[in-house]
């Protein structure tokens, strides 16, 4: 009767390697929070480089850029920041996003500190960027509620205009809408729509890191708790308007695109062949 020998053990290096390869390729393993954490941390900079880098730059070079164009640019910086890696980390941008989505049920609490510290130090950092290079005051890049309106109106026009866009957030996220990458085609569309319409009285922050980072450069907090409590409360709103219109959430495709469902395909390895 023949027998087949048994495969050499691997050492402890190859095993120390053959490790490392698989936290690699398994995506969801929880030690790859580092990449989501990252892109969230990129995609907020990049989304206030944009934000902030109109009003800023405005004010350097007055008579440039328009009001429309100021609105409209971080609406394509978003779309575009959700079709390159939305597949990563979900692409909130936004701590109001993540507080809906974990009471939504797609997103699990323990997740949230780390992305919304990661979305304030992105948000600080661009601020950090534009005051450098353009050399002006970090509020012209800011948000504030607008002469002759009280913080109250302002903060009823971020409430608002936030359950807007969470909503539109959650539906296209959700199983129920099965949209997929367009999706970032709608938030775009709302985010553009909003500053449109809506930007005189509050500036459209509708992201309480997109105002952080620059007062926080300029330091100045002038009617903060605005750009604070009203995306929030909105986010409530929004994730009440979601039971209403879909039920409990938690669904797959909704978790899916609020955490990130990116996995890397590896070719398996070839069996070694049995000795005769």
């Amino acid at each position: 009767m023949r027998t087949t020998p048994a495969l050499p053990e691997k050492g402890p290096l190859a095993r120390y390697e053959q490790g490392v390869i698989d936290r690699i390729n398994n995506f969801n393993d929880p030690r790859q929070e580092w990449r989501r954490l990252f892109s969230e941390l990129l995609g907020t900079f990049l989304l206030v480089l944009v934000a902030a880098g109109a009003g800023m730059m405005g004010h350097a070079f007055p008579g440039v850029i328009s009001r429309p164009a100021a609105v409209v640019a971080p609406a394509l910086m978003v779309m575009a920041i959700i079709l390159f890696m939305g597949k990563v980390s979900g692409a909130h941008l936004n701590p109001a996003v993540s507080f809906a989505f974990a009471l939504r049920g797609d997103f699990p609490w323990w997740r949230v500190p780390g992305y919304v510290v990661v979305q304030l130090i992105g948000a600080t950092l661009a601020a950090l960027f534009l005051h450098a290079v353009i050399n002006v005051s970090a509020v012209y890049g800011s948000n504030y509620p607008a002469h002759g309106y009280s913080d109250l109106a302002a903060f009823w026009m971020e409430l608002v205009r936030t359950a807007g866009l969470v909503s539109v957030i959650l539906g296209t996220a959700s199983g129920a809408q099965n949209v997929g990458i367009i999706g970032a085609f709608g938030v775009a569309g709302y985010i553009a729509l909003a500053g449109l319409w809506a930007s005189p009285i509050s500036g459209a922050s509708m992201n309480p890191a997109r105002t952080f980072g620059p007062d926080l450069v300029a330091t100045t907090f002038t009617g903060y708790w605005v750009y604070l409590a009203g995306p929030f409360a909105g986010a409530v709103v929004a994730v009440g308007i979601a039971f209403v219109l879909r039920g409990r959430g938690g669904d797959a495709s909704g978790t899916g695109a609020a955490q990130g469902d990116l996995f890397t395909e590896v070719e398996p390895a070839p069996r070694p062949e049995r000795a005769e």
